[in-house]
């Protein structure tokens, strides 16, 4: 059925104002780069972009309405997101970060139970290839977490209970999982406090050091207290 004459009367004057009369926002782009995109679901370069608003009549703008919120546009896609969507890490850029992650991870929990376990440095081993450090051997990861305890500030004497160096090694753990830790699923952050806890568990219980490095390592990766108890009690070596 055909819409009455009054409601088609007023579609019609309604569809001839909105071309006669509107709001148009002009853009322009400040910046570029690369970015992962929400509607592409991939790394995708980008335009960030500022806009005006103007009233216009006949296609002319005439009066300014004020700014627009800048907006982030995909390159690919031409889709427009606020401007939080470059908070998110490229996927190259997560890769580095997750890699870099496991890496600190890793020496944090051999200079916490010393080196001098061979199953220890091969758990440590397996674990820093698989993150993609390919080329490391054992005795690269040896000679890199004794240069890591010898150097000031960083991870000195942690093991021996130095209140300096813990306070080095929790500024080392923080810097590679802080950032991280948002983007990860719980899944992710819990697999990354595991695969510590299997290096530490590889040569026999956990030192107490090595527990108090798990748990700065669960802390920063923003689990609580009963989580991290959780899986340091759930965890098992991996098997040889």
């Amino acid at each position: 059925m055909l819409p009455s004459r009054g409601r088609y009367g007023r579609a019609v004057r309604g569809a001839r104002r909105s071309r006669l009369m509107g709001v148009r926002t002009v853009w322009t782009t400040v910046s570029d780069g690369e970015f992962y995109c929400p509607g592409c679901g991939g790394d995708r370069n980008y335009q960030r972009r500022t806009g005006r608003r103007r009233f216009t009549v006949l296609g002319l703008p005439l009066v300014p309405r004020g700014a627009a919120a800048p907006v982030v546009e995909c390159v690919s896609c031409q889709e427009r997101f606020g401007t939080d969507a470059l908070d998110h890490p490229t996927s190259q850029r997560f890769s580095a970060m997750l890699r870099d992650a496991v890496h600190t991870v890793a020496l944090a929990v051999l200079a916490a139970g010393g080196t001098g376990a061979r199953a220890a440095v091969d758990a440590a081993l397996a674990v820093v290839r698989d993150a993609g450090y390919r080329d490391c051997d054992g005795e690269q990861l040896v000679t890199l977490v004794e240069a890591l305890c010898a150097e000031p500030g960083r991870l000195p004497g942690f093991f021996a209970g130095s209140g300096a160096g813990a306070s080095g090694l929790t500024v080392e753990l923080r810097e590679a999982l802080e950032p991280l830790a948002p983007h990860l699923a719980p899944a992710g952050r819990e697999a990354l406090l595991l695969q510590g806890a299997r290096i530490a568990l590889a040569d026999g219980a956990y030192t107490p050091a090595e527990r108090d490095t798990l748990t700065t390592v669960g802390c920063a990766l923003t689990l609580t207290t009963e989580d991290v108890t959780r899986l340091l009690k759930s965890a098992r070596p991996t098997p040889s």
